[in-house]
């Protein structure tokens, strides 16, 4: 008989985007998004507006959205917020699918440019 899986968190989201884009644990970014998410054990399910609330929190940690991986770790948990069913998806699938869906194909150059770096196409 099939068990219901546990509702994806909005820390469990936070921590795959981190996951996907910071996958040796290395950044500030990663470290910080984790911290600043540490206790949302709540269903990301059920937040109201989930890119609102996500861009707030995300905004106080990047405000002036200079630093690329911290917009992608957003993007990220913002996709899995609407896209739960893809959270086991792997790391790059995951990172393009995220990047096409926030910047509708066209980051900004230095996100683009992280992306590169990353073999990712949006």
């Amino acid at each position: 008989m099939p068990t219901e899986s546990a509702p994806l968190t909005v820390f469990d989201a936070v921590r795959r985007a981190v996951n996907a884009c910071d996958p040796d644990a290395s950044s500030a970014a990663g470290a910080d998004a984790l911290a600043r998410f540490e206790d949302r054990d709540e269903p990301l399910a059920g937040l109201e507006d989930p890119d609102r609330e996500l861009a707030e929190v995300f905004g106080a940690l990047d405000p002036q959205e200079e630093d690329p991986q911290m917009q992608m770790i957003r993007a990220v948990a913002t996709y899995l917020a609407f896209r739960r069913d893809e959270v086991a998806d792997s790391d790059e699938s995951l990172i393009a699918l995220a990047a096409r869906a926030e910047y509708r194909g066209s980051p900004p150059e230095h996100v683009r440019a992280w992306l590169d770096e990353r073999r990712v196409s949006p």
